[in-house]
């Protein structure tokens, strides 16, 4: 890698080698020729005079691309596509003049650009389903585990460890669904001509309209596609882009949800992500172990997420049939959100895979703050004693306030249920109200709601992707 000149990140830090190669050079270069060789075998078997040897000719070059000669062509043209097809037709000099035939730019260049998406949709899938399994189980082991519910980062009610995992699991099953839909209506721009028009399809097919529209549909079966966009300008609307890019913000917007949540919990000590033996948390203060993978997630999530705006703002802004003021920004914009998700969700998975939790911490925390909560249950079982519920409720109002205010003014433990069992009013000993201070008694349908969450609407979907399970991540930094 060189040193002397700028190198992304996203590269050199963050991104797999897969989504790497998905979006490098060699398999653009490599799929425009892919969409060369379809057009011409197209083109043939409609009846133009192309030879099966010119086809072979094509097809043994399909992978040796000549950079150096297209690089060099480039130079002269100002023009990638004509330059790749100069180099093309160096190398097979009995196809030169059929490469392209009746192609504009963007028969090859939007075909890729909608082929790498897809397949970049499916990588994303993949990891995406191995976090998703990942946390199901997560949740499923800790569903009983009772924690403080927060609203508004104030102690709430209590749920459990686990049911909070099926809210960070919940965005991620949207999703996955979201990437299915996508996947689903995808479709090849096919052989539209400069215009949309198909003109010049129609002119080498001598007018034979049919002809035409087969030329579509066969290009998009060789590539792999059923379908193609039955109209288009040049281009295939931009709003592809920003459909894609809304997907992959979305998940970049689950799991900055997720990461955020971890970096609180880290913070109150209840929960931590991994931390790798011979890591440094601050160079500063040896002691501290810093969410550092969390905050990863946010970071690069917050650049995807501002990212799909481009897409967004290009699909607004083209005229008529054709502008070229997409093109330096979506050879940007486009890879890099691929790119980044890709990283968001190799961190996530390293982080679900690690996950620790600190029941004892739990508990104490739940304990400084359930007195609080339990006061109505405390009341009423106190009335079932025979006590008076107007004073039993002016008794503990009083004893609340005071055991708050020695919590907040002096830093003391909370005190509340030894104040209680003190006052004869209640009639309580001390057991009594530990009893009624179980917190498994305060979770609600907290344990039942994850295990139905997990096992009738998670695991179905989990079971359907078993052959993309089992993967492992390994960070760079």
């Amino acid at each position: 890698m060189a040193t002397d000149r700028y190198n992304s990140p996203l590269c050199s830090r963050y991104a797999s080698a897969e989504m790497q190669a998905l979006f490098s050079e060699d398999t653009k270069f490599k799929t425009w020729r892919k969409l060369w060789i379809a057009l011409a075998e197209t083109e043939k078997e409609l009846g133009l005079p192309i030879t099966e040897e010119q086809i072979a000719e094509l097809r043994a070059h399909a992978e040796d691309i000549n950079y150096d000669v297209a690089r060099e062509q480039e130079k002269k043209v100002r023009h990638d596509v004509m330059s790749h097809v100069h180099a093309y037709g160096q190398q097979c000099p009995k196809a030169k003049g059929i490469i392209h035939l009746g192609a504009t730019s963007c028969y090859v260049g939007d075909n890729t650009d909608i082929i790498l998406m897809h397949e970049g949709l499916r990588l994303i899938r993949k990891k995406l389903v191995n976090v998703i399994a990942h946390l199901a189980n997560f949740a499923m082991e800790h569903r009983s585990l009772p924690t403080l519910g927060f609203t508004h980062f104030q102690p709430a009610q209590l749920t459990t460890v686990g049911k909070r995992a099926t809210l960070w699991l919940q965005d991620l099953m949207m999703d996955l669904e979201d990437v299915e839909y996508q996947l689903s209506k995808a479709k090849l721009l096919g052989s539209k001509g400069t215009t949309g028009t198909q003109a010049s399809f129609l002119e080498l097919f001598d007018g034979d309209h049919e002809k035409v529209r087969q030329a579509d549909q066969l290009i998009a079966q060789k590539m792999g596609y059923d379908a193609v966009f039955p109209v288009s300008g040049q281009t295939y609307s931009r709003k592809l882009d920003s459909q894609v890019l809304n997907v992959l913000s979305g998940i970049a917007q689950s799991a900055y949800k997720f990461s955020n949540d971890i970096r609180l919990l880290q913070h109150l000590k209840e929960m931590e992500e991994p931390f790798e033996k011979n890591q440094i948390g601050s160079s500063a203060m040896a002691y501290k172990r810093n969410p550092m993978r969390s905050e990863r997630i946010g970071s690069l999530a917050r650049y995807v997420i501002v990212d799909a705006l481009n897409p967004a703002i290009t699909a607004s802004t083209q005229w008529f049939e054709r502008t070229l003021d997409d093109s330096a920004n979506k050879r940007i914009s486009v890879p890099e959100a691929f790119l980044a998700v890709d990283a968001i969700l190799s961190i996530y998975l390293n982080v679900v895979d690690g996950l620790v939790v600190y029941p004892k911490v739990i508990e104490q925390h739940i304990m400084n703050e359930l007195p609080f909560m339990a006061t109505e249950n405390i009341m009423m079982q106190a009335v079932k004693k025979g006590g008076d519920r107007q004073e039993l409720h002016e008794r503990i109002r009083v004893h609340s306030m005071e055991a708050a205010r020695q919590v907040k003014e002096f830093g003391n433990q909370n005190d509340l249920l030894s104040r209680i069992a003190a006052d004869p009013s209640f009639g309580l000993t001390m057991e009594e109200l530990t009893h009624i201070l179980k917190p498994s008694n305060f979770i609600g349908r907290a344990a039942e709601q994850t295990e139905e969450y997990v096992t009738e609407c998670v695991q179905s979907t989990i079971d359907q992707y078993r052959d993309l399970l089992g993967i492992t991540v390994e960070l760079n930094v």
